[in-house]
């Protein structure tokens, strides 16, 4: 067999292992959910506003927010609805900071809602929970104390529960706020902050819309989703055994009540952007594990990998995030093993690296365009978001850093409990090093006693 042969040989098995399964498993359905969400943008219809406003409850679950709250309560109080027909109520998720002032001062400042505080045991769920027992209207709405409503957020809402009656809860749609994102000073935490918005917009735009078209979304935002009341009182309320308790009640929803959950996607709550990558790492590890306890809660006797494949969007979720994270990790670190011990072509590995990167380029477009259709509502957004073109060349290498993130939840979740308190990612790295470096100093001591008495047995013999 010639060279030339073995080159060609080596690499069609080379292309056939390296790239058919991310073409399979992300760029196919990708090409596929454009289309599907372009035909969305071009058939669907405004929704026609309605001339009344229900009585709505805002639940707004606080721990140490007094930055914060006051920026969320004032949003609440510059929206289109009504404030007489809003009912707000503050949980306090035991505090130790002066939320409580900033409370007392937005009751001042804002005397047209109408607004109570209570007193919750810890934890996010557990205040949830005692929010809902307290509430009263015909819809149910959540926000997170740490971000703000755009002005027509809530009307939106309601207007999409109203003319909708088959939608039983919502998402809203989340982005990091731009203003904040804008005024960051240094350059690199400023790149990941434009990053983590673009991010957003991709999962709540395209993925969130994609998924509400065949009532496959896997979880509600715990930063803004709705419920009509009726819906949510029939549900075993918020689990306190999850870090992810808004996945939980989603299931809850979907699969034991079989009811609609859907995106509003012209409903939009800001967020802070990420502080740093040390709370990214923890951010997007609980995610990883939230999403692991919940399908454990709902699906261990329904995980047919071949049938369920097909059938099923959890299964194929859990798939790809989980069982498919083992052989991509092996695969990273195989292109150094083939390039160093085989006879690939080193130019062979380069190549291919590029044309999948550029691929996964070409998807981000694909959406980045979804995306720009579905934000004309909102002319200085798209402006915003259409001006970071640029992005889009950055955005796979953003995201496969985040899958090594979420490949740890993985691994973690397998080690330990769940928890709230992760180590962050400094703190990890510092804990693998020293275990690291312990391994090394027992290697060290092993070969130097092999050694040894080696030298001592030649001395005597």
């Amino acid at each position: 067999m010639t060279l030339i042969t073995q080159i060609f040989h080596s690499s069609i098995l080379f292309w056939a292992a390296w790239v058919i399964i991310p073409i399979v498993m992300e760029i196919i359905p990708t090409i596929c959910n454009f289309f599907i969400l372009i035909k969305k943008k071009l058939v669907s219809r405004k929704e026609k506003v309605i001339n009344f406003s229900p009585e709505i409850t805002l639940i707004i679950p606080v721990y140490n927010q007094e930055h914060s709250l006051h920026r969320c309560i004032s949003s609440i109080d510059a929206s289109s609805y009504p404030n007489s027909k809003i009912y707000i109520l503050v949980v306090n998720n035991m505090s130790t900071d002066r939320s409580f002032d900033v409370f007392c001062k937005c009751q001042e400042e804002f005397p047209d809602l109408t607004m109570n505080w209570v007193n919750s045991r810890q934890g996010k769920s557990k205040a949830l929970n005692l929010g809902l027992f307290n509430s009263y209207g015909k819809y149910i709405i959540h926000i997170d104390s740490d971000g703000v409503l755009q002005r027509d957020a809530i009307r939106n809402m309601v207007t999409k529960f109203e003319r909708n009656p088959d939608i039983d809860c919502m998402t809203g749609t989340i982005m990091t706020n731009p203003e904040m994102v804008d005024d960051t000073d240094r350059f690199g935490l400023r790149l990941l902050r434009k990053l983590e918005f673009f991010e957003y917009c991709q999962a709540f735009l395209a993925g969130r819309n994609f998924q509400s078209e065949f009532n496959n979304i896997f979880t509600l935002s715990g930063a803004f989703s709705a419920f009509r009341r009726s819906t949510i009182m029939k549900t075993n309320m918020y689990n306190t055994d999850t870090v992810c308790e808004d996945t939980h009640v989603t299931f809850q929803i979907r699969d034991v009540l079989g009811d609609k959950v859907a995106l509003c996607s012209e409903a939009i709550f800001y967020v802070d952007p990420i502080e740093d990558m040390n709370r990214l790492y923890i951010q997007r590890q609980r995610w990883q594990r939230g999403e692991i306890e919940v399908v454990h809660m709902f699906m261990k006797n329904r995980m047919n990998a071949v049938r369920g494949f097909f059938s099923d969007f959890i299964v194929r979720l859990v798939m790809f995030d989980h069982t498919f994270a083992f052989p991509r990790m092996i695969w990273y670190f195989a292109l150094i093993c083939l390039g160093i011990f085989q006879d690939y072509p080193f130019t062979l590995i380069i190549d291919s690296v590029i044309i999948m990167y550029f691929l996964y380029v070409f998807t981000t477009t694909l959406l980045y365009i979804c995306i720009s259709l579905f934000l004309s509502p909102f002319k200085q957004l798209r402006r915003y978001y259409m001006r970071k073109w640029y992005l889009v060349f950055l955005l796979p290498l953003y995201n496969f850093v985040v899958f090594w993130f979420r490949f740890a939840g993985i691994i973690n979740s397998m080690k330990s409990k769940g928890s709230w308190k992760m180590q962050n990612f400094s703190e990890e790295r510092q804990t693998a090093w020293s275990i690291i470096k312990h391994d090394f100093r027992w290697l060290g001591r092993l070969v130097y006693k092999v050694t040894g008495r080696r030298k001592c047995h030649e001395q005597e013999s």
